[in-house]
C-alpha cells in the first residue's frame, strides 16, 4: 500500500517505469481522473510478472482500460439475466409455501415453517425504515393497522436475492424445497441450493463493482447434470456463467439464447487483441 498519495503525473511516471506502454499520455491522465488509479490496478495486475509490480513486456495502457470496461459490460450484462432468475426464485418460494400455508398469510414467521433463528432475526430486517421504503407495505400497515406484517406476496417482493436465498434455507419443509428445485428440472437439493449460492455470488460482485475477470467462487460449483460439458475450473466465473445460462433456459430459453449471444458477442470482440484473449481464455475460462 502507497505511504502517501501521488498526482497524476507521478502514476503516469511510476506506471512508466514499471514498463506501461502509453501511447496518450493525455488521454492516460483523463482515465486516470475518470476511473482512478487504485481501481484500473485490479486490471493491470494480471500483467504484473514479479512481486515488485513489473509489467509484462509490451503491456499497453489501452489494453488495461479495455478490460475493464469489458469487465463494466459483463457486469451490466449479467446483472440483467441474474435479476431474471432472481424474480423467478421469488416468485416459486411465494406460490409453493403460501398455498401450502393458506391459513399462514405471514409464514416467514411462523415457527411450524420456517426455523427459529431466521425468525428471531427477522424483526433486525422488517424495520420502520424498511415499511417507510416499500411504498406497497407501507400502505398496507396503513390499512391494516394492527397487523405486525404484511403478508409473505407483498413482503417477500422486497426482500433481497441473498435474503430470499436464506429464507429458502430455513424452511422446514424438505418436500418444497424439492418442489421448487424441481422447477429447475433439479432433483437434488444439495445441487440446487449450490447453484443459487453460486449465482447469489456473483450478482453480488456485480452490484458492488466487484472485479469479475477474475472472480473464485470460495466454494466449487458442482456440474451440471445432464451431459454439460464439465467446468475446467469449478471456481472460476466461466463455471458461475454456465449455472446462469442453465437455470435461465428452464425459465425461458429465448432468454438464456439472448444472453448466450450477448456473451459471444461481448468477448469476440477480443479475439484479435492476443493479452485480453489470454485473460478471457485462462481467467474467466471462456474458451474464444
Amino acid at each position: 500500500m502507497g505511504a502517501k498519495a501521488t498526482t497524476v503525473d507521478e502514476q503516469i511516471v511510476l506506471l512508466k517505469g514499471r514498463g506501461m506502454v502509453i501511447a496518450d499520455e493525455l488521454k492516460a491522465r483523463e482515465i486516470l481522473l475518470d476511473i482512478g488509479y487504485y481501481r484500473l490496478g485490479f486490471y493491470w495486475n494480471c500483467f504484473e510478472c514479479d512481486d515488485k509490480h513489473t509489467l509484462t513486456a509490451g503491456t499497453k495502457f489501452e489494453d488495461v482500460v479495455s478490460l475493464y470496461y469489458l469487465d463494466v459490460d459483463l457486469r451490466e450484462l449479467l446483472l440483467k439475466y441474474i435479476y431474471r432468475i432472481e424474480v423467478h426464485f421469488r416468485t416459486q418460494i411465494i406460490y409453493h409455501v403460501s398455498n401450502q400455508h393458506q391459513s399462514s398469510p405471514t409464514w416467514f414467521v411462523d415457527p411450524k415453517v420456517v426455523s427459529s433463528d431466521y425468525i428471531s432475526d427477522f424483526d433486525k430486517f422488517y424495520t420502520s425504515k424498511f415499511i417507510r421504503n416499500n411504498r406497497p407495505i407501507y400502505k398496507h400497515h396503513q390499512k391494516y393497522i394492527n397487523d405486525k406484517y404484511a403478508p409473505a406476496w407483498k413482503t417477500i417482493e422486497f426482500i433481497t436475492f441473498g435474503a430470499n436465498l436464506k429464507l429458502f434455507l430455513a424452511l422446514k419443509d424438505n418436500a418444497i424445497k424439492e418442489t421448487i428445485a424441481s422447477s429447475y428440472k433439479l432433483r437434488k437439493l444439495k445441487i440446487f441450493i449450490n447453484f443459487i449460492n453460486s449465482i447469489v455470488y456473483v450478482r453480488n460482485m456485480c452490484s458492488h463493482g466487484g472485479v469479475l475477470y477474475d472472480l473464485a467462487q470460495p466454494k466449487s460449483i458442482i456440474n451440471i447434470p445432464g451431459g454439460i460439458t464439465p467446468f475446467s475450473d469449478n471456481h472460476s466465473l466461466d463455471a458461475s456463467i454456465k449455472v446462469i445460462r442453465y437455470l435461465l433456459s428452464q425459465i425461458s430459453t429465448n432468454r438464456e439464447k439472448d444472453l448466450k449471444n450477448k456473451l459471444e458477442d461481448l468477448f469476440s470482440k477480443f479475439k484479435d487483441n492476443e493479452p485480453i484473449k489470454n485473460i478471457i481464455q485462462t481467467k474467466i475460462g471462456y474458451k474464444l
